[in-house]
């Protein structure tokens, strides 16, 4: 995988500026991955396209991480440093059609995807939007030969779904063990690398287009030939003008 360019994140940014989390993942993804179509990235699992975006944050910005969180016990703001290895689950071969069986269920499903996540974009309701992405990813639900809907799921059932897909696609929800160094309260914060990654794209967007209007303001550059110069260069260029 290529890190985004500094012309590929732009517009990507751009792109994903009006967007929701899920389309800002497929945005760049596909910024990155032009052999791929749309529709073969968000058929991707989640998990898996979580672990493509941090990959591909590993290639444009470095292994390290750091960011911010708050402690429940005192709610003291720390500053948090990690490395990509730390936010890797373990790799799991790509499962196909998934099943469990609990007293006396039999239920296939798959894993969720991104065309899934569409489906409860901008709902504030917690539980009505894991109810959507239950019945969408639900293939066969059986028992003493009758067939069932997802409706007649008992918690238990659910429960091992839920368990076996956090089994086969790990990336897609990964937890952070946090302690606080002052008053020793421990945690589990959970990793979107989502919102973190487009965070920092956010963040770089603003300041390059600060530096291009700088330098095409001293030197009359188009915006095309700024991004194209090495990093390194750009600030030389930069130092010079604000000498």
């Amino acid at each position: 995988m290529r890190s985004l360019s500094a012309s590929q994140m732009l517009a990507a940014w751009e792109r994903g500026v009006p967007q929701g989390p899920t389309e800002r993942a497929l945005t760049l993804l596909a910024a990155n991955h032009s052999e791929d179509s749309p529709d073969d990235l968000a058929k991707l699992s989640v998990g898996r396209r979580d672990a493509r975006l941090l990959t591909l944050r590993e290639q444009t910005f470095g292994s390290r991480l750091v960011g911010l969180a708050t402690c429940p016990g005192c709610v003291e703001l720390l500053e948090l440093a990690f490395d990509i290895a730390d936010m890797r689950a373990p790799d799991v071969p790509e499962p196909g059609t998934l099943a469990v069986q609990v007293e006396g269920y039999e239920v296939e499903f798959r894993l969720p995807d991104s065309f899934d996540l569409r489906s409860i974009a901008g709902s504030q309701d917690i539980s009505a939007s894991r109810d959507v992405l239950l019945q969408r990813c639900l293939l066969h639900i059986r028992r003493n030969g009758e067939t069932l809907t997802a409706s007649d799921l008992p918690d238990l059932v659910i429960a091992a779904i839920t368990a076996r897909m956090a089994q086969v696609d790990p990336q897609a929800n990964v937890q952070l063990a946090l302690t606080c160094p002052l008053c020793s309260h421990e945690w589990q914060a959970p990793f979107d690398v989502v919102s973190f990654f487009w965070s920092e794209i956010n963040n770089w967007a603003h300041r390059i287009l600060h530096d291009v209007h700088t330098l095409a303001t001293a030197y009359g550059w188009h915006e095309v030939d700024i991004l194209a110069l090495s990093s390194t260069r750009r600030q030389v260029y930069l130092d010079l003008v604000n000498r």
